[in-house]
Formats: C-alpha cells, structure tokens, sequence
C-alpha cells in the first residue's frame, strides 16, 4: 500500500455525537494515512462540533445545511475526496456497525478490484444482534437485486465500501438521487455498469449500540422498487 497517495474515509452523520468521537478515534490509530471526513447533515446535537474539538487536521467536518439526506451527504463527501486528489475513498457509518478494523483488509482488496464490499452475505459475513425479521428482509432484497440486476454481489446494500478513484470518476454523479439502501443499490449499479470489478471482504455487521437508526425496513422495500426503475432505465453494455 506504500504506492497510495491518500485513503480517504467519508463517514455522513446526523445525530451521532454519542459514537463519532470514539469512532475516530480508532480510525486515527489504524496503521493507515487516512484522510477522515465526517459529511455532517447539521445534526441538532453537535456532532460536528465534537469533530472539530477533537482539532486533528486528518479528521475534518463538512457541515450540510442544504438538501440533506444520506445518499447526498456520501455524494458530497465523494466530491470533496476527488477534489482533494484521494486515491481510494472508504465509505462507512458512524455507529460502529461497521468495524474500523476491517478497512485494511477492504484496501488490500482494491489491488485487484475497483470496489471492496464489506458484505454481510458472502461466506464467513454475518450480522450481529440484528432481528431475525431484519435479516430475512435484507437478505432477500439483496437477493432480488442480483437476480433483477446481476450485480456480481450479494450484499448490494452494504454500506461498508472502498473504491478506486478511477471508478468513482467515471461515474455521473450529479444523476444519483436516491436515498438510503436504494441509493447503495443505484451506486453500486452505475459502478458495475462502469466496468467496475467488485469484490466481497466478509465483515461482521453489528446493529448500533447507542443513538437511533436512520434506515428502517420502509428503506428496503423502497430499494426494491427502485430495483425495476434501475433494470429499465440502464443497461450493461458489452
């Protein structure tokens, strides 16, 4: 990894001051020249404020007043990533369902793919304290994306990512508009019908100990309608 110029990690909140500041934390001790940027959605209980206390110039907030939501929130972070000459762009959540410690292994991958999923469905994935009806939901909506769309994935709807910048600069991002799991779908989608190589790291998901989940199952079934606008309005060429 010593060829890499800049990792840059994009972690979009609202409401996480209970977990952003432990969060970075562990990221910041990673044997890794990460580049952190908390996309903040000017969240009521100081979030952003706990990230610029923590006065690290490698953890840096961008504070959205605009048109807020998640999946601009993860495209505005992606923007500034480019416009900052990143080579490899992580995305991940706040509340620690997502292990810190699995990025070196999602980085590793992207020597030969263009993004490294970190799925709760390949083999040695799983989850962890999430509700049996929660599962079943996620895994067949997954399920149903790679049959309608044939992703190579079986966790489209996964959050933890790393991609190549090379990938990511082909893509127009300024088409993207949807939110929540669709919009993981919708990018994960343009990636493929890019020419992206997709890869899977086995992660273990954990649901959030602390603060509120900002996606719940309406998201999922969201996705899956979305799912039919995507197969009809794009098509993989070659």
């Amino acid at each position: 990894m010593s060829n890499l110029k800049k990792i840059w990690v994009v972690i979009p909140t609202y409401n996480e001051a209970d977990n952003i500041r432990a969060l970075l934390n562990q990221l910041l001790e990673l044997s890794l020249p990460l580049e952190i940027l908390v996309v903040d959605d000017d969240s009521p209980d100081g979030t952003a404020d706990i990230v610029e206390s923590m006065n690290n110039p490698r953890a840096r907030v961008l504070r959205r007043t605009g048109d807020r939501g998640y999946g601009n929130a993860v495209l505005d972070g992606f923007r500034q990533a480019l416009k900052e000459k990143a080579d490899l762009i992580v995305g991940m959540d706040a509340d620690f369902s997502h292990d810190p410690q699995a990025i070196p292994e999602l980085i590793q991958a992207t020597h030969e793919a263009d993004v490294a999923i970190g799925s709760r469905y390949c083999p040695d994935g799983g989850t962890i304290n999430w509700p049996v009806h929660r599962i079943a939901l996620s895994r067949f909506a997954n399920r149903y994306v790679r049959l309608i769309l044939g992703i190579p994935a079986s966790d489209s709807t996964s959050g933890f990512r790393c991609y190549r910048r090379e990938i990511v600069e082909k893509l127009d991002l300024e088409r993207i508009r949807s939110e929540g799991y669709s919009f993981l779908v919708e990018l994960l989608y343009r990636s493929w019908l890019a020419g992206a190589r997709i890869t899977e790291v086995p992660i273990l998901f954990r649901d959030r100990l602390l603060g509120k989940s900002k996606i719940n199952s309406k998201e999922i079934y969201r996705s899956i309608f979305m799912v039919l606008w995507l197969k009809a309005s794009l098509h993989r060429k070659g």
